[in-house]
């Protein structure tokens, strides 16, 4: 079986959890930005949650189908339609040979995630399908989606229409977002006015928001705790002599726009990181368009690993509800 893409949409990729375990020598984590939705969709086909399905941003693909099959689109509200009828969303439902996928236009949400039965059967990069453009890696011959291209499907088990995901298991951000932060790193080169301006302050997703990281502004500018720069560092307070930056951390290149490093964030610098935003929340940044208000909440580790807690017994939920 293979799917035929007729039109790319935005920014089309094939996608699944990821290829941890190669970020000391600079490769991303990659994988799905909303990973909760890849997962809610895989297993409302049947698949195991890491199989590979497509991540599409703001505008859907559109798809042929040569052989029947099961579908499930989760994530965003960006209604599917097989041959111009639409289809429930965060549910399973049939497309048969010869049919055409296709979207409406985004009501909320930024990313949907389309899987299918068997799930997309390109070839493995280190452990994954992932696709990572900017190191032409994964997916689908390393990049995006494009008209003509015809995607592989492994075999998969069809006989799931109708499965379901309760409104309850479905999670989109709320406007405005509030963003749980773990200070740390290099906090303490924040004066204490920018550390309190930084929570205290409402922020926008920046156009500049996409799979490497999600660019914020609209509050005041930060202030440095006076310094001289060690050797290597630079002339900017907000530069450090190189560094790890780890999954979510927080930049904020010359005290004004602070930037969250998502799933394609390269793994190192000479940015200083002022916290990062706690693994609960990660998924909810995938999903936020730009202009989108944000708060930034101060939280303890302790309560950082209780969120967690909850996120995983909220996987569990679904994992039951769908067994």
């Amino acid at each position: 079986m293979a799917i035929k893409v007729l039109h790319h949409g935005l920014a089309t990729t094939v996608q699944d959890l990821g290829r941890p375990g190669y970020f000391h020598l600079g490769i991303p984590l990659g994988g799905a930005m909303d990973r909760y939705a890849m997962r809610a969709a895989n297993l409302l086909v049947g698949n195991d949650e890491g199989a590979a399905g497509l991540e599409a941003v703001f505008l859907g693909p559109k798809l042929e189908f040569t052989e029947d099959t099961l579908v499930a689109v989760t994530g965003a509200d960006m209604p599917a339609k097989v041959d111009g009828v639409e289809q429930p969303g965060w549910t399973a439902f049939r497309v048969r040979a010869g049919q055409t996928l296709t979207f409406d236009f985004l009501k909320s949400g930024a990313r949907i995630y389309i899987a299918v039965a068997g799930g997309i059967d390109v070839p493995l990069a280190l452990g994954s399908r992932s696709t990572y453009p900017i190191g032409a890696l994964g997916g689908y011959n390393g990049r995006p989606l494009a008209p003509g291209d015809e995607l592989p499907v492994g075999a998969g088990n069809t006989s799931g229409k109708g499965r379901s995901v309760g409104a309850q298991l479905r999670r989109l951000p709320a406007a405005p977002v509030a963003l749980r932060v773990l200070p740390g790193l290099y906090w303490d080169r924040l004066s204490d006015e920018a550390k309190q301006s930084f929570f205290a302050d409402e922020w926008k997703v920046a156009p500049e928001a996409d799979r490497m990281g999600y660019r914020f502004r609209g509050g005041r500018k930060l202030s440095f705790v006076e310094r001289e720069q060690p050797f290597g560092a630079g002339s900017d307070p907000s530069n450090i002599v190189d560094s790890c930056y780890p999954y979510g951390s927080i930049q904020v290149p010359g005290g004004t726009e602070p930037i969250i490093l998502h799933r394609d964030a390269v793994s190192g610098g000479g940015y200083f990181m002022l916290g990062t935003v706690i693994s609960a929340d990660m998924d909810l940044i995938g999903q936020m368009q730009p202009h989108t208000p944000t708060r930034f909440v101060e939280v303890t580790m302790d309560e950082a690993l209780a969120a967690r807690a909850e996120e995983n017994d909220r996987l569990d939920a679904l994992r039951a509800s769908l067994s």
